[in-house]
């Protein structure tokens, strides 16, 4: 599909139509355009091939709309203040430094497929963290719940790019529908247990305090705030929400918190292994700042010196943006360079190509960490 849109787009421009039967998709890697649409309050419907989600993760942030989408977006903010995730830290270091250790008995020369090893550490991390749960995901490599996701991606892969399995009625006809129902009862099954395990332990702690009362640049000064304790707390119009609306958050955020970080930590470790210049300066700049022990704690000041590292992660991003293409389904008529988009288009953001467009960043297919240098940034922002 990558390499589908870059011939349309070598062959007819940077924003550009494709009817999928009666469907108009236009895919656009105009950045003026893009800040347009992303930047809007009202386009934020998801395209319809997002629908293929909806049995899994409901009308969670990622799928729902309106006014559904705002109440929820407010009630989450909190949950990620800088107070919060800086108490984080000692739970990346922990589950970083098990995470080496399982790799240590491959690090002798051989090919190595490290994706494995990451999505594990980083279900552990989002469930430690934003769920308040440990798992043991790293300790237990059976983990039911990484082989539903590998499986169900397939699944949805498949949706994606066959045409016909897009049509309700023949995909509900299909074994690869009944092969998702399980799976899907499976993920419901293993977040049901999260949800229902940190209830408990709120209860017994807390004693059902109510996270409104309180200033939410004040969570996280008194206590690790985790994302699930908010949804268990919180409230809109006055109502707590509902079980529904609780898993649809943590199907939502154990999904996309676990794989979109698992993606750029692979390719950024994926591209250091090929440019060891630039892995000696990252490792230099680690044992400068923190020494050799690797069991040393870290800080959130310790991250912030490590200038290198970060530009490192912002050209990998560039290169291997963990969701290369997002797509909007319009609402209404849009405006876009003396163009009208009519309503109803299913809307593509091509950020990958964006991210590999010659003009915005020369050489483009080229590893340079050196392009988010502070003092080019600078440059290329005057």
């Amino acid at each position: 599909i990558i390499d589908f849109v870059s011939d349309l787009r070598n062959k007819y421009g940077n924003l550009f139509r494709v009817w999928i039967g009666n469907r108009l998709a236009l895919f656009c890697t105009n950045v003026k355009y893009n800040e347009t649409v992303l930047s809007s309050q009202k386009l934020i419907r998801k395209s319809e091939l997002y629908k293929f989600l909806i049995p899994w993760l409901g009308d969670g942030l990622l799928l729902s709309t309106g006014q559904k989408w705002f109440n929820k977006r407010k009630i989450l903010t909190p949950a990620f203040h800088f107070k919060i995730l800086d108490q984080f830290i000692e739970v990346f270091h922990k589950q970083s430094n098990i995470m080496a250790e399982r790799m240590r008995p491959e690090a002798n020369g051989s090919l190595v497929n490290i994706y494995p090893y990451v999505t594990l550490a980083a279900l552990d991390i989002i469930c430690e963290t934003a769920m308040g749960t440990s798992i043991n995901a790293q300790t237990d490599a059976d983990s039911a719940y990484v082989k539903a996701i590998t499986e169900l991606s397939l699944v949805l892969t498949g949706r994606f790019v066959k045409v016909w399995q897009r049509v309700d009625f023949l995909f509900n006809l299909s074994a690869d529908k009944r092969r998702q129902d399980r799976i899907i009862k499976v993920l419901h099954e293993f977040t049901t247990k999260i949800i229902q395990s940190r209830r408990r332990e709120l209860m017994e702690q807390q004693g059902g305090a109510k996270v409104e009362d309180e200033d939410p640049a004040d969570i996280g000064t008194k206590r690790r705030m985790a994302f699930l304790d908010v949804l268990l707390q919180a409230t809109i119009d006055g109502r707590p929400l509902t079980d529904k609306e609780i898993q649809e958050e943590v199907d939502t955020f154990m999904f996309e918190g676990h794989d979109t970080t698992t993606i750029a930590i692979s390719f950024t470790l994926l591209l250091l292994a090929r440019h060891p210049d630039v892995q000696e300066k990252v490792y230099q700049e680690v044992v400068d700042i923190v020494g050799n022990d690797p069991h040393t704690p870290l800080s959130h000041r310790n991250l912030q010196d490590m200038k290198h590292l970060e530009m490192v992660i912002k050209e990998s991003l560039r290169l291997y943006p963990p969701v290369p293409i997002i797509a909007r389904r319009f609402t209404e008529n849009v405006e876009l360079g003396g163009k009208t988009v009519p309503e109803g288009s299913n809307f593509n953001i091509g950020i990958m190509h964006m991210h590999r467009d010659p003009t915005l960043f020369p050489d483009p297919e080229r590893f340079d960490p050196e392009r988010f240098a502070p003092d080019r940034t600078m440059e290329q922002s005057s």
